[in-house]
């Protein structure tokens, strides 16, 4: 079954729609066990550095995340946009003042000191990856941006797709959502499923 533009924009519109559908409580549930189950792997534990997109609105929660990496010594670094396709990444502390972006995301305050080049961070690192959907083989359903699709073909580290279990699809080439730009994460984590 093909599916152009129109129909991946209808496929967005239906699962932002079931994310919101579960209700507050159901994903502070689900975000915690996905949380925990993250913090679970080897990947976690062994990384020096996470690179963390910074929740907003329905999106899989990661403050847990962000917390346990300061406790644990890691360094955080969370994207900013720099243009189109672009992300640059910067460290993050606790207390740190964040900055709202014209699309309503939390960035950090651009710091040339603070800059984290994640193509040198190597394979000690993990990366959060948002999605809307992820699929069995860690192909992820984005907001249309192409943000972390070209992050994802430069990055060196283990990235991590956080789905909840409603938006795990079987196969997004299958339902012709994939281009030939999209690029799988390396681990998708729902609280129920940790699939490499």
């Amino acid at each position: 079954m093909a599916t152009g533009p129109l129909d991946k924009k209808h496929l967005r519109t239906q699962l932002k729609a079931v994310r919101r559908g579960l209700g507050p409580s159901v994903r502070a549930e689900v975000d915690a066990r996905i949380a925990a189950a993250v913090a679970a792997t080897e990947e976690w534990r062994e990384a020096r550095a996470v690179l963390a997109y910074l929740s907003v609105r329905d999106e899989v929660d990661t403050r847990e995340l962000v917390r346990l990496a300061w406790e644990a010594g890691k360094v955080v670094a969370a994207p900013r946009v720099t243009g189109p396709r672009s992300l640059a990444w910067y460290r993050v502390e606790a207390g740190d003042e964040l900055e709202e972006s014209a699309m309503g995301i939390k960035e950090p305050v651009a710091r040339g000191e603070r800059r984290v080049d994640p193509t040198r961070l190597g394979v000690r690192s993990v990366a959060l990856v948002p999605g809307l959907a992820f699929d069995e083989m860690g192909y992820r359903l984005g907001y249309g941006g192409g943000f972390y699709d070209a992050f994802l073909e430069r990055f060196g580290g283990v990235s991590i797709g956080l789905c909840r279990g409603a938006a795990l699809m079987p196969s997004l080439d299958d339902m012709g959502a994939l281009e030939p730009h999209d690029r799988a994460v390396g681990v998708v984590v729902t609280e129920t499923r940790l699939i490499r």
